[in-house]
């Protein structure tokens, strides 16, 4: 088990910006859902605004998981080599 730790990639930049991003996105989100929307801007005083930036947030996560599941990819196919 010690071993398999030692010898792990690092978490690739483009999946730690992505993740970055969601959680940035994710705040809003939360903002706009419990009704704060309208003291950051009259525009996300309503709830359909919060669902955007979810909707975002989500998307930015699973951008971003892709190049972390093709590094851990890379990094099996080296192991079993």
């Amino acid at each position: 088990m010690a071993d398999e730790t030692v010898n792990r990639r690092p978490v690739p930049l483009t999946a730690r910006v992505l993740f970055m991003l969601a959680g940035l996105c994710l705040l809003p989100a939360v903002a706009c859902f419990a009704g704060e929307g309208a003291r950051l801007h009259p525009a996300l005083a309503d709830p359909m605004a919060g669902l955007a930036f979810l909707v975002s947030a989500i998307a930015l996560a699973g951008s971003g998981a892709f190049p972390l599941v093709m590094s851990r990819l890379a990094q099996r196919d080296e192991d079993a080599a």
